[in-house]
């Protein structure tokens, strides 16, 4: 194809003599189509406004050889030769590139958005735009070729914007059954994943009710169920600190002595979890064990440390004992380093029992003395761990809204004693921890 240049003065007159030189050149009907449609944008308003503008086709031959200094023919505006432009979509690289297309305007300035149009363009000072276009066919069509059975010879407009049309139909057909395969095979792909999840999911509730008769198992065994003796009645509330943990620090133990009294032991280990759990066991496993074998009261704690100390140097755990005699409401109590337990008499005054001492793993462990007292009939003992006043980090706060929770529900029936009492303390949570409430009060009915 030998280099082109021609000067016009209308839209229609630009686009047919576009359409005839890229046939001319080989250029597949998509790309002409593209090339079509920049050209007349950027040409637009200058024809509109009277100003001609200035087309150029050249070989890459031409191009090549042309020096970009030297001006056009006389009756053309002049073009400065522009930098190659880059491939883009689909283009070759520049050394690949075999016609280029220069739209020369004189309208003053450079176009603005060369990169936005259909097929992108770079600008080609002083006004006007460049496009490189990649090898067209190997055996160029003569812009008199017959083919699209044009006037003359000529290739007929009409024609090839047909044939633009049908070869951007045919691409859009294309796309349209890739689009559709492609949503096929992503309705079919998101139907396994669903149909994946449904199994996850139908797993880990098979899981999850397994994981939770295997808690309550460990729960059953780590926490015996109320001492059933004639003349008190007893309840309690366990709250782990982790919701995914059904164990913490904080246990207690009960059982009957063989003279009748009820022995109650309270612990909380430091930590949370298993780990404290294990400590909590080992602790309330030895006063258990000492208490059976008739250890006075007061040496538990002691006695307790002692034999622990050698088997984990880094428990650290506070300890409660209480004895309660159901024939006569008889209380005594021993403390290592444990909260105060509350009585609530029948009348609705209460009191905190604090017996001075240190818990196991506490420098001279052991209770220092012996705290007694005594439950009438209708008087409510509650024993806890600090979870359960120390939620807003104040102890001694919680030790006063304590008081007035036991008070206002300690003629609940028993088995919701301490559930009432522990739901009021922890409306506001600030500082979350394992949680006992132990509530054991006197009926005075032997029988």
């Amino acid at each position: 194809m030998r280099a082109q240049s021609t000067t016009h003065h209308c839209l229609d007159e630009l686009r047919t003599a576009l359409r005839r030189a890229a046939y001319g050149a080989g250029l597949d009907p998509e790309l002409r189509s593209r090339l079509v449609l920049s050209v007349t944008r950027l040409a637009a308003p200058d024809l509109a406004a009277g100003r001609p503008v200035s087309l150029e086709f050249l070989p890459s031959c031409t191009a090549a050889s042309r020096d970009p200094a030297a001006p056009p023919a006389a009756a053309e505006p002049a073009v400065a030769e522009p930098a190659v432009v880059p491939p883009q979509r689909g283009d070759t690289a520049p050394g690949d590139a075999s016609l280029t297309v220069r739209l020369s305007l004189t309208g003053g300035g450079t176009p603005a958005g060369l990169d936005e149009l259909p097929l992108p363009a770079r600008p080609a000072p002083p006004s006007g735009a460049v496009w490189s276009l990649p090898r067209p066919d190997p055996a160029p069509r003569a812009p008199g070729g017959g083919e699209q059975g044009g006037k003359g010879g000529a290739p007929d407009p009409v024609a090839l914007a047909e044939e633009e049309a049908a070869a951007l139909a045919d691409r859009l057909d294309r796309l349209s059954r890739e689009h559709r395969r492609l949503k096929d095979e992503l309705a079919e792909t998101n139907s396994g994943v669903l149909a994946l999840y449904v199994q996850l999911e139908e797993r880990d509730e098979q899981l999850r009710q397994a994981h939770g008769r295997m808690l309550r198992q460990l729960e059953d065994a780590l926490r015996p169920p109320p001492v059933r003796v004639p003349g008190l009645e007893m309840a309690v509330r366990y709250e782990p600190a982790e919701s995914h943990a059904p164990t913490g620090g904080d246990l207690y133990d009960w059982f009957a002595l063989p003279d009748g009294t009820v022995h109650i032991t309270i612990v909380d280990a430091l930590g949370h979890g298993l780990t404290s759990t294990r400590g909590a066991l080992s602790v309330t496993h030895a006063v258990r064990t000492l208490a059976l074998e008739g250890h006075e009261l007061r040496t538990l704690v002691a006695r307790a440390a002692r034999a622990l100390a050698g088997l984990d140097e880094e428990l650290m755990a506070s300890v409660q004992v209480v004895r309660i005699d159901p024939r006569t409401g008889r209380l005594s109590l021993a403390n290592g380093s444990h909260p105060p337990a509350l009585l609530v008499r029948r009348d609705g005054a209460t009191r905190f029992l604090e017996a001075p001492g240190r818990g196991v793993g506490f420098p001279l462990p052991g209770s220092e003395a012996v705290l007694r007292d005594r439950l009438d009939p209708g008087d409510l003992l509650v024993l806890y761990t600090d979870g359960l006043t120390e939620s807003r980090r104040d102890p001694r706060e919680g030790e006063l809204r304590l008081a007035r929770a036991a008070r206002r529900h300690r003629g609940l029936p028993m088995d919701r004693v301490p559930g009432a009492i522990a739901e009021e303390m922890h409306t506001v949570i600030l500082h979350p921890d394992d949680t006992v409430a132990l509530a054991v009060r006197r009926t005075g009915e032997l029988s």
